[in-house]
């Protein structure tokens, strides 16, 4: 049976469900990247207000908890919540541990390119794994220092002096714009 364009009725239905399906997969995806990431599940492409100047002066970071860091990751933007710490007006760095094996962080690396979304501001950036020892431990002593601001009762932070683990990788982040 056609329509009177001459096109087939049986084709109506799944051209409908293929369509609706794929609305709904884009208001889901839109959703899940307006509200993650959350804790401990990742989210997808980071909203906010694009920053077009480069930052030269990264201290601000260290009076935000959590930074919500975005690279891709095959075909979709893939983002987590991330300590990110500033050593000095130059210096700054996204903090995690036993990242082997984990396939955001082998993009992180690989590809260098991503985006920080600090408050409502995101902002394009340049990442390099840190690999020197002395600046691995700046890193982390600055680290440290920034958790001992907001460590709570149920997250206490490490004292300061605490020695850095091993598998404790560091990004040094530097603006892209």
């Amino acid at each position: 049976m056609t329509d009177v364009t001459g096109g087939s009725l049986a084709r109506r239905p799944a051209f409908f469900l293929s369509a609706s399906l794929g609305v709904a997969l884009v208001i889901g995806f839109l959703g899940w990247s307006a509200t993650c990431p959350c804790d401990r599940m990742p989210g997808g492409y980071l909203f906010g207000t694009e920053s077009d100047e480069r930052v030269a002066d990264w201290n601000f970071a260290n009076a935000v908890p959590l930074y919500q860091f975005q690279i891709r990751t095959r075909l979709l933007p893939h983002s987590i919540n991330l300590n990110c710490m500033s050593t000095g007006a130059a210096d700054l760095y996204l903090s995690y541990s036993e990242c082997d094996g984990k396939r955001w962080s082998a993009a992180a690396v690989k590809d260098g390119r991503a985006r920080i979304r600090l408050i409502d501001s995101v902002y394009p950036v340049a990442l390099t794994r840190v690999q020197d020892p002395a600046e691995l431990d700046r890193a982390w002593s600055a680290r440290l220092a920034k958790l001992q601001q907001f460590g709570t009762p149920d997250n206490p932070a490490a004292p300061v002096g605490t020695p850095r683990p091993d598998g404790w990788w560091n990004l040094r982040v530097m603006s892209r714009v």
